[in-house]
């Protein structure tokens, strides 16, 4: 399916969907989706068609019963009945990918423990492609995290389609080497009641740009998207949400926290929040929240609401940037906390909220170690 404008869109409804590269004029920067990326730095994947030259791998342990990893064609008709790219990227993503993975969870099945998936990169060097499709039968309910793992410049594409009742946990962790690109598109379609909770945490990487989008197909579904980043000295990590209320009486709801720390050190954040004419009873928030660790650091935060219909339940979005709160310190530090430390404690406090959203221990355990240690290199 190809949508043709003959000028830029001036709402998300008339943006330009396509499968085929070739129908996205090449990227200046200037245009409004791809102002804030440094188009230099995501090395071939701005440019032409190009042929993948490298590859990712896949690692998974035992699998629960009810779950099954596979890979296919790209001719399974699954494939892209989901996602179609709206950018260059991820078209370039989607037509040089030669198959997928895809993990599928049966219909009825209560997965007793969580999946781990992880994405492994062995080097920055030539451009890879990669394409996951998760498949989440009728009433089934699990947990799988997605970890993205060593170096690598990586497009991909991930559609989830979770069927009607069904409940999905799905944490994506963007922990890469330094020298790592990625640009991904992920996007969830929600079937009837069914409810999907996307926890996104991006700590490593040289420049990792992550677009989540979010379709309804029946009425009652609940879509809710957290964020935890925090960039370092030079990273470049850009978070996009679109939620796409195409349905009556659903529910989102869009959180996301970012620290940032050291020279050069960004961040962008844009949620875009669509309410069409005919999803009436809808039900949406979304919230940003950045904390400047040090001079030097910048955080862009875009909340958008488009709204085609007066008949909701409630829509909302905020947005805050700023350095610590002396209060917070001068109340720790009162009590014979160094002030080193207390400040650890406030972005612990900062973040702890969405982390305790991760359901599976060990990776909280982990996440809040590694934030530890970036926050104790740094001296904070």
């Amino acid at each position: 399916m190809t949508t043709q404008a003959s000028a830029p869109p001036s709402t998300k409804t008339q943006a330009l969907r396509s499968y085929d590269v070739a129908d996205f004029p090449a990227l200046t920067g200037l245009e409004e989706d791809w102002r804030f990326t440094p188009l230099k730095r995501l090395r071939g994947l701005a440019g032409g068609a190009q042929a993948a030259s490298a590859t990712v791998r896949h690692e998974y342990g035992d699998l629960p019963s009810g779950v099954t990893v596979t890979r296919i064609t790209r001719e399974d008709p699954r494939v892209g009945s989901v996602l179609t790219p709206v950018d260059r990227v991820s078209a370039l993503a989607y037509g040089g990918a030669d198959e997928a993975l895809l993990v599928t969870v049966a219909p009825d099945a209560v997965v007793d423990r969580p999946v781990t998936l992880r994405v492994i990169g062995d080097g920055a060097e030539g451009l890879a492609f990669g394409h996951t499709f998760v498949e989440v039968g009728r009433f089934a309910e699990v947990v799988l995290v997605l970890e993205h793992l060593g170096s690598a410049t990586l497009a991909d594409n991930v559609e989830v389609a979770v069927a009607d009742g069904a409940k999905l946990t799905l944490v994506t962790v963007a922990d890469w080497a330094a020298d790592a690109v990625q640009a991904q598109h992920l996007k969830i379609r929600l079937g009837r009641d069914a409810k999907a909770t996307h926890v996104q945490v991006s700590l490593g990487g040289d420049l990792v740009r992550q677009y989540t989008s979010v379709e309804y197909t029946g009425r009652g579904g609940e879509a809710e998207l957290y964020g935890v980043y925090f960039a370092d000295g030079g990273q470049h990590l850009e978070h996009r949400q679109l939620v796409d209320h195409n349905t009556p009486d659903c529910r989102s709801y869009v959180g996301y926290r970012g620290a940032l720390q050291g020279d050069d050190a960004r961040t962008v954040w844009v949620g875009d929040v669509l309410i069409r004419a005919e999803a009436t009873g809808t039900d949406t928030y979304e919230i940003n929240r950045n904390l400047l660790l040090s001079d030097g650091a910048r955080a862009d935060s875009v909340p958008n609401l488009e709204i085609e219909t007066g008949e909701i339940a409630g829509a909302g979005h905020a947005s805050a940037t700023g350095r610590f709160d002396d209060e917070q310190l001068f109340y720790l530090m009162a009590r014979g906390i160094p002030e080193g430390e207390a400040r650890r404690l406030v972005v612990r406090g900062f973040f702890a909220e969405l982390i305790n959203k991760i359901p599976v221990e060990e990776l909280r355990e982990r996440l809040g170690d590694a934030i530890e240690a970036r926050l104790t290199k740094a001296g904070a």
